[in-house]
């Protein structure tokens, strides 16, 4: 579920800069805290600065050289350069943004409205609402494939609905678990990967059949997913224990399982590392995917709950 923003929150009219000498590498990744109103840089494994932003930042994406974040409660979507950490504009939007995708030049933006049961392609420029469709109810995370479709986890309707998005049209619904949430492609975006809170387990679906292929256990409220360069692992933060589950994906059976900080999140793989945003311990542990173990845990700002890797571009942002 979406929490609440606090009273207390602290509020900034831009996203602050990051900290001078600090430019954009191959790929960063970016940490959105919710409660604590702050976005977190990491690189190679270390954090390289924070910003502050304004309102409770719940989902980030990345595309085009571009930071984008989701505020459910200010009815707002944040656009960012992901090499200063600049804000370029604030989007207003009508409903309760949540779930985001970006285009990968980061012209377009594709919104989950949480409480509104749809999904909007909007402009990255200027916040236009370019076209819309319905979802189910309680619209989570969204993914963007190569092919043009997204992918929306209908959390209340316990189904993904797939959308032609030069379009708008809805292509196929697929029942899944109970409560679906995350949602990840893997490498080849043959199988999209689905975590469902409420029954605990993973479904994966045929994306070029869009059809479920099976449903497996998965680890005690499954809230993120990623799967590793090769394909061959799947890793689940599980909320309620602490833990991350690894997966074989091949026989979809539980490989191994990893303690990581309290209440775990979203999870994202760059460079060799797994990055998981701990919501109750206010960190971000980093797993070696080598061997399997924890190697440090990063303290980010109170409530990190997503996470998106942006590329350089070497170009500039608009």
């Amino acid at each position: 579920m979406i929490r609440p923003a606090l009273a207390a929150l602290i509020l900034a009219p831009a996203l602050a800069g990051w900290p001078a000498g600090l430019s954009a590498r191959a790929a960063t990744v970016y940490v959105a805290s919710q409660q604590g109103a702050q976005v977190t840089r990491i690189e190679a494994g270390a954090v390289a600065g924070h910003a502050a932003v304004a309102g409770a930042p719940a989902a980030v994406a990345a595309g085009g050289g571009l930071v984008f974040l989701s505020h459910p409660d200010g009815h707002a979507v944040t656009v960012a350069d992901a090499a200063t950490g600049t804000v370029l504009r604030r989007l207003p939007y009508k409903g309760q943004a949540f779930g985001l995708a970006a285009s990968p030049d980061g012209k377009t933006l594709f919104v989950a409205d949480w409480s509104g049961n749809r999904v909007d392609r909007i402009s990255a420029a200027d916040g236009t609402v370019q076209a819309s469709a319905e979802t189910g109810r309680d619209p989570a995370h969204i993914v963007l494939d190569r092919a043009g479709r997204l992918f929306v986890a209908d959390r209340e309707s316990h189904r993904v609905s797939v959308f032609d998005t030069a379009r708008m049209i809805r292509l196929a619904t697929i029942p899944v678990g109970t409560a679906p949430f995350a949602l990840a492609l893997s490498p080849d975006a043959r199988r999209l990967y689905v975590g469902n809170v409420r029954s605990n387990d993973l479904t994966v679906i045929d994306t070029e059949a869009l059809e479920a292929l099976a449903t497996v256990p998965a680890g005690a409220m499954p809230y993120g997913i990623a799967v590793s360069p090769d394909g061959t692992r799947i890793f689940v933060t599980n909320q309620h224990a602490a833990t991350v589950t690894v997966l074989d994906a091949g026989r979809l059976v539980i490989a191994a399982t990893v303690g990581v900080g309290r209440y775990p999140e979203g999870i994202v793989i760059e460079g060799g590392r797994a990055y998981v945003a701990n919501w109750f311990s206010d960190s971000v542990s980093v797993l070696d995917l080598a061997t399997l173990k924890e190697v440090a845990q990063l303290p980010v700002a109170e409530g990190p709950r997503s996470l998106a890797i942006a590329a350089s571009t070497g170009e500039t942002p608009r």
